[in-house]
């Protein structure tokens, strides 16, 4: 006769002592994996830091860096210029996201980011700005590469994580562009701009390098996920049809976040009366360090059990409210903007991030992230060309007033587009819902 604690004192029966060890080797398997996976996280995380210092060195400072370097003073080139970086990166980025189908993402990237460094140095050569222009619009090209290890990172992690990653790599966009905008002030006032352009290069050399040791190391092999059974036609369209909204709405709110940044420099030197560049790019970044005390709140929220600040309606008011601040004629007033603006970017930026990936499947995030991005970028060309252009012909102020106008029109969106109960509904990955 069996007897009832058989199980729990002695030998296990055959069926449960061969789904037993099941369990222990799947156990194995997940920790193993996790351990894998860890400093390709980790390395993924600086990677970006990496390419965020080399994008921004110069994002605040093209107005002086085109006046000193080839004596070029129109607000309108500038303007064109950042849009033609938009132009670049949004055209190349969904073909980079093809190619990744068929190579390795981190072998991609080991040639990619290579062929940007050395277009950044030979940049530094160019005697006129059209040379300029030619050099440095390949390397964008090349650049945008390294969007991939968003989706990529993303693959490897559970849906229920991420929320916390996307935070993370948003702060580390931030302080990236704290020590880029601070480092590029500094060094272009101190070194000029032909130091600047070194700087970038280095950036773009020390992602190669990140990926020459992940795939020596034989890390990314051993987290590359499998590829996943595409979905029936009819569930992709479904998908679409709750995607693009996303991307509308996303595009229009780059516009507005974008169009101050290109002459926010020359706006505080303006209100603060003073030309220090460094402290120019200090106030610039500091969205930066509001991100970083976003995501230590965030933690401590999502600990607790209680309900996260990230209601994209509420965020856009706020973040009206803070470009209405900038907008001002008072140095503090520009200072508390900045704070209220930054902390707004930082919990938008992640919950509009969240829902693409609740949207989409493993095996579509490249693509349906290169979409987003496509989006995001359009808003971003947008807003270069308009900024130059409003400042040729209104002044600076005008860029704060019609990015206002920006966010109040994405609220509505917002509302007309995403009500506060679709989110709850989105599938997850896998067919699940979010918690």
């Amino acid at each position: 006769m069996h007897h009832p604690r058989a199980h729990r004192g002695g030998a296990l029966p055959g069926r449960d002592a061969h789904r037993a060890a099941g369990f222990r080797a799947a156990r194995r398997r997940r920790v193993r994996g996790a351990a894998r996976v860890k400093p390709l996280r980790t390395a993924i995380v600086a990677m970006s830091a990496c390419a965020v210092v080399s994008d921004a060195v110069l994002i605040a400072f093209y107005p002086q860096f085109f006046e000193r370097r080839y004596g070029v003073t129109s607000a309108l080139h500038v303007g064109a210029y950042v849009a033609a970086i938009s132009i670049a990166v949004m055209c190349t980025l969904p073909l980079w996201a093809r190619l990744a189908r068929r190579i390795d993402t981190l072998r991609l990237l080991l040639f990619t980011q290579g062929a940007a460094g050395t277009l950044c140095l030979a940049s530094g050569l160019a005697d006129d700005v059209l040379g300029y222009w030619l050099l440095t619009i390949p390397m964008f090209m090349c650049k945008s590469s390294y969007l991939l290890m968003y989706p990529y990172l993303m693959r490897m992690q559970p849906p229920a994580t991420h929320a916390h990653t996307i935070g993370l790599l948003s702060v580390v966009v931030h302080v990236g562009g704290i020590l880029a905008a601070g480092a590029g002030g500094h060094v272009m006032q101190h070194a000029g701009p032909a130091a600047c352009v070194g700087l970038m290069a280095a950036g773009d050399f020390a992602q190669m390098a990140v990926c020459g040791w992940l795939l020596r190391g034989g890390h990314a092999a051993a987290a590359e996920p499998a590829a996943a059974p595409e979905a029936p036609a009819s569930r992709d369209t479904g998908r679409w049809r709750r995607v693009l909204p996303l991307c509308a709405l996303v595009m229009l709110f780059d516009f507005s976040a974008y169009l101050i940044r290109p002459f926010f420099s020359l706006h505080w030197a303006a209100v603060s009366g003073s030309g220090d560049q460094l402290v120019a790019g200090l106030v610039f970044a500091i969205p930066g360090g509001v991100a970083l005390a976003a995501l230590v709140v965030n933690q401590r929220l999502r600990a607790r059990g209680r309900r996260l600040p990230d209601a994209v309606f509420p965020n856009l008011l706020l973040g009206a409210a803070g470009l209405l601040l900038q907008a001002g004629p008072a140095w503090w007033a520009v200072l508390l903007g900045r704070v209220l603006f930054g902390w707004a970017l930082f919990q938008l930026v992640v919950k509009l991030e969240v829902l693409l990936f609740r949207l989409s499947a493993p095996e579509r995030y490249a693509r349906d992230f290169s979409v987003f991005n496509f989006f995001q970028n359009f808003g971003v060309l947008l807003a270069s060309f308009a900024a130059g252009a409003l400042v040729e012909r209104h002044g600076l102020a005008i860029t704060f007033a019609v990015a206002v106008a920006g966010f109040a029109a994405s609220a509505l969106l917002e509302r007309l587009l995403l009500p506060d109960r679709a989110p709850a509904a989105l599938p997850l990955a896998g067919g699940r819902h979010a918690a």
